[in-house]
């Protein structure tokens, strides 16, 4: 079977895959990192976006091999090393951006990548922007309240290092 190599959460990996193990196979069966989620295997719910090279994609859309010698971060990568959840995460949180869970780690991900891309999005741009991933119990408005939120935080750290 081939090889597969990559730094995924900053830690280098490698392990056997067959050539048809999806990203998201690897990464939740090979790796045990659970929260990348699995809803349709379609790419159409967002469940399993993870970054690829820092962009935003759909893991359950790539082979494992296709990611051979990049760079991966799942939700379990952007909470801080002491466990600490990141600003969008804890924005969810308090915000309540959530409700049974299953799509927040694709939705937490995509927000992550929107964020690093336009600081300061307006309510259209988080609504088109969160197209890709499917909510099936919130009708998005905690979710893009959540957004907005961890946006004016991302700012106020950005002014505060200043």
């Amino acid at each position: 079977m081939p090889q597969v190599s990559m730094t995924v959460n900053g830690r280098k990996v490698t392990g056997e895959v067959e050539g048809r193990t999806l990203l998201v196979e690897f990464l939740r069966e090979g790796l045990r990192l659970t929260g990348t989620h699995v809803g349709c295997d379609t790419a159409q719910c967002g469940a399993c976006v993870v970054h690829l090279n820092g962009n935003s994609i759909k893991s359950c859309n790539i082979f494992a091999l296709e990611a051979d010698g990049a760079e991966v971060t799942t939700i379990e990568g952007i909470a801080g090393k002491d466990g600490a959840l990141s600003v969008v995460q804890a924005a969810f949180q308090t915000h309540h951006g959530l409700q049974c869970g299953f799509c927040t780690p694709g939705m937490v991900m995509t927000a992550t990548a929107l964020l690093k891309e336009n600081a300061n999005p307006t309510e259209a741009e988080i609504r088109e922007y969160l197209e890709g991933n499917i909510c099936r119990c919130t009708g998005y408005h905690n979710i893009v309240k959540a957004i907005q939120a961890a946006a004016v935080e991302l700012a106020s750290t950005r002014v505060a290092a200043e």
